[in-house]
Order: structure tokens, then sequence, then C-alpha cells
């Protein structure tokens, strides 16, 4: 580390995947900081993959418990719609107590002892069929303790927070989203895979473990979650550095106490982290309400089978993941140039540009579907039935059905179509404008909360964005199916005007905390 100049970083190759980072670890890496922000990226990259694969395989639950041969038949629709939720549930009450746990206590602790809650969960649902009564609620808990364990995002961020300087942070930061999208790519091709195995599966009668299409992606959760416990257990350490990079001298937590850590005086802006807050809350609202409305939304406009909106619209979140791992390898050059603020305000604009472009225009109208579809069209009674509605597979369905845009939604006799390049124009700029407010904004956070313990603060930020992904599908699916996509739109560019309007008044407030006390001087361009 450079000492004649404070901000001065020599960068090193972002691309390590964990598995090099292995063979690496004990002669290759001559800046410790780098490999320890590798392997924890690392280990997000293999928590993402199960998740991204239980994504597709939780939201078969549907089938798979309706089957009399399978789970348990007594799981309605409303029941199994609390099931899918109860994962952000967990999330959102796990995140602030992992951090909290994170300050006080090495980060290995809390960072196994979740991902070890995942692998038990991941387990119990593999074995759900096994009891002779109240399978679901056995469904229930393995889901909602999978979300507990997730809760360890807030302890991953704030162990990059405190193990980079300013000029590292956004570089990490992005790279550790990289591997988030790359689980979420890989998630969906492994269910594919499984779905080979089809709803029988074979049975291994000595441990009563039944494989299938439905428990082989935990099965691969819980296996990549014990690979995981050994990399934290072999690479990761301690390590914490101030703004500058400088190393405290006191980082072995299994050696002393916190509190003997000398960090620099002052306080966190709270209206700055309350408004970052927010602002992360409406981003991950945004993305959780536009991933949700695309099924129906492609059904009713171009009068798709099920069979096609679930291939299409795979295709297209395929492509916005690949999209979003180019945007987050881009912002690490951009925010070099223009800094964080200015791409956060940039990403609302596109994500705003993309929604109004959305809207519906023009004299031609969607097809009418005039048969009686059993109201899977109109908002169900009960927010369980309103989410399970919204994430159950189009597959369990394979009968082909009327297509177009149901009668029993009264908007379609005179909302225009939302026309294909339109709508594919629009998923472009969403695409753009998301991963980059995503990632600057929880990197601005970081900044703003300064070199001191971030657990907690990480926590109540990874606990907004379980709070939008269970929001924002209930709001889309009332709008909507109400009003249809030129109210739903609209209210949206509404949200987003009003966000970049937050983020204008509080603009000059999202600074590092080092630069707001004078420590470091704020530098934005190619020096």
């Amino acid at each position: 580390m450079s000492k004649g100049h404070k901000n001065q970083v020599k960068e090193t190759p972002d691309s390590q995947s964990w598995t090099s980072l292995v063979n690496v670890w004990p002669t290759g890496c001559r800046r410790p900081v780098k490999c320890l922000v590798w392997s924890c990226q690392g280990n997000y990259r293999v928590t993402s993959t199960p998740n991204g694969c239980n994504y597709w395989g939780w939201a078969r639950l549907k089938p798979y418990a309706k089957n009399s041969n399978q789970i348990d038949k007594t799981a309605d629709a409303s029941f199994l719609g609390w099931v899918i939720a109860s994962f952000s549930l967990g999330q959102m009450v796990a995140s602030p107590i992992f951090g909290l746990w994170s300050n006080h206590r090495p980060r290995k602790e809390p960072l196994i002892v979740s991902i070890f809650i995942s692998v038990a969960a991941n387990c119990l649902y593999a074995y759900v069929h096994v009891p002779a009564s109240h399978n679901k609620y056995y469904m229930l808990v393995a889901r909602g303790l999978v979300g507990f364990g997730a809760g360890n995002v807030a302890v991953v961020r704030s162990y990059i927070a405190g193990a980079t300087s300013l000029q590292e942070r956004t570089s990490s930061m992005a790279n550790t989203s990289t591997c988030q999208a790359l689980g979420f790519i890989l998630g969906p091709v492994f269910q594919t895979c499984f779905a080979l195995i089809g709803e029988k599966g074979v049975t291994w009668d000595v441990i009563k473990l039944q494989i299938n299409m439905y428990t082989a992606p935990v099965l691969l959760g819980a296996f990549l979650g014990v690979l995981n416990i050994i990399l934290i257990l072999t690479v990761l350490r301690e390590h914490r550095v101030d703004d500058s990079g400088r190393q405290y001298k006191n980082v072995n937590f299994e050696e002393v106490n916190t509190d003997e850590v000398q960090f620099p005086q002052g306080n966190i802006d709270q209206v700055a982290v309350v408004a970052t807050n927010i602002l992360f809350f409406v981003v991950l609202f945004i993305f959780a309400l536009f991933e949700t409305i695309l099924t129906p939304l492609t059904m009713d406009m171009y009068a798709w089978t099920q069979e096609q909106a679930v291939f299409y619209d795979g295709i297209i979140l395929a492509a916005l993941g690949v999209e979003a791992v180019l945007v987050f390898m881009g912002v690490k050059i951009l925010s070099k140039k223009i800094g964080e603020r200015a791409i956060l305000l940039g990403g609302l604009i596109v994500v705003w540009i993309g929604f109004f472009i959305l809207l519906p225009w023009g004299n031609q109208y969607p097809k009418i579907q005039w048969e009686d579809l059993h109201n899977n069209s109109i908002p169900n009674t009960t927010f369980g039935e309103i989410i399970i509605g919204l994430w159950k597979s189009p597959r369990e369905d394979h009968s082909e059905g009327p297509t177009g845009c149901p009668i029993e939604q009264a908007w379609c006799l005179y909302t225009p179509v939302i026309h294909l390049a339109q709508f594919l124009i629009s998923a472009v700029l969403i695409g753009i404008g998301y991963p980059a407010c995503n990632v600057m904004s929880y990197t601005l956070y970081s900044k703003i909360l300064g070199p001191k313990p971030q657990g907690v603060y990480m926590g109540w930020l990874t606990a907004s964005g379980s709070g939008a992904r269970i929001l924002g599908p209930v709001f889309i699916s009332h709008v909507y199916s109400y009003w249809g996509p030129r109210w739903a739109f609209s209210l949206v560019c509404g949200i987003v005007v009003l966000t970049i309007t937050l983020l204008g008044v509080v603009y000059k407030r999202l600074i590092a905390f080092s630069i707001r006390y004078g420590r470091i001087q704020e530098k934005t361009g190619s020096e």
C-alpha cells in the first residue's frame, strides 16, 4: 500500500472465480484483502446458484403439493402463497440479527450458522413427504428457514465494506452483484436439467429420500451449502481497513474485542441513511413488480399460451441476467469517471424511460379471450392466493386453452395493445437501469456509513429489499388486474419521479463518511 497517496490503490484482476481463488490462496495472492473479498464473492456465487434454482423449484410447489401421491392435498393456493412469501419474510427478520451478530463477533460465525440453517432447511424440504400429516407446515417452515439463512447477505456486504477502501468499494460491490447474477442465471439452467428426472424420479429406500424434479434443486442447495461452509473455514479471514485502505492494527476478532479497534470519530448522516434505504426499497420494488407482471402481461397482450409465455419470458429474464452482468462490469469503470451518485440518478432516469415506453398507445387492441378462465386473471381474495397466482408455474396446465386478454378484465376492451417491439425496448432499458441502481445504492450506503462495523445497517438495508419483494407483486397484481397496464405503469412512472426527486433533495448528502469529515478528498475521473 502506497503511503505517499491515500487513495492510490493498485488494482488486481476482478474476474477470479471461487475455484481459482482456492488454488491461488497459499502462494499466488500478494494482497490478502483482495483474496478475502474474492472469497466472500465466491461464497455469494455458490449461495446464489441454488437460490436461483430454488426460485423456479419452489414456484412449482402447487402441482407437487396437489398430487395425491406427493405432499399434502390440503395445501391450497392461499397457504402455498404464504409458503413462497415466507422466504422474504424470513430474510427480513434474519438480516438485522445476523448484521448485529457480525458487528460483535467474527463474521465467520453468522455466515456458517446461516448457511447451516439453509442446508438443514433444504434437507427438511426433501423429507416433507415422510410425516403422516401436517406436511404443508413442514414445507412452510423449510421455506421460511431458507429465507432466514439468506439473511447473511447483510454480513457479506458489511464484510466487503469493511475490507475495502473507498476506491476499491464500487468495484468489489459490483463483483458481488455479478456473482449473484451469475448464480441466478445458472439456477434456472440447473432446474431445467432437473425437470428431466420427472415427478417420480428415484427413491433411496434406506434413508427414505426421494430424488425428483422438486427435491433435486434443494439437494443441490444443501450440497453447495456444505461446500460454502468449507470455503469459509479454509479461506475467509477477518480483515478491516479504513476508507484510505490502511489496515487497522487490531482486526483479529478471535484475539481482541471489537471495542479495542480504534475507529474514526463522527456521527453517521442518518438522513442519508434513511434516504438510501428508501431508494434501495424502490429499486427492488420496481424490478419485483416488473418480473411479476411479465407472464400475465405477455399472455394478455400477445395471446401467448402458458407454454409460450414461460418459454419466451424465461429467455427474456435470462437475457436480462446477462445484460445485468455487463452493466455491473461497466459501472466499475464509469463510476471512476462520473461517480456513484450520477450513475444512480442516470439509472433511475433510464428505468423511468423504460416504463414510460411501456405505456399503451395507439388504436390497436389486444385479442379478447371470451371464454371463462376460472378467474385466473382477476385478483384472488387473499394475500396468499395473490402470491401463488403470480409465482405458480404456467406448466402446471398443459392444455392449450383459450388465449388473449380475458373479458373479465374490463380494461381489455378499451386499452391499446403494447406492441412487442415496445415491450422489448422497455425490457432492455429496465435491464440497464435496475442493476446500475441496485449496486450503486448499496455502494453509496456502505460509504455513507464509514469504516465502523456496518452489520446492523446492512441488515436493515437487506430487510427493506425483502419487504420490496413482498409488496411489489401485491401492488402490481391489484392495479394491473383492476385497472390495466396504463394505470399500473403510470403509477410506477410516478413512483420513479418521486424517487428521482428524493435523490435530488439528498444528492449532496450522499457522500462518503471520510469525505464528509474532510479526511479524504472526493475524486472522480481517471486519476
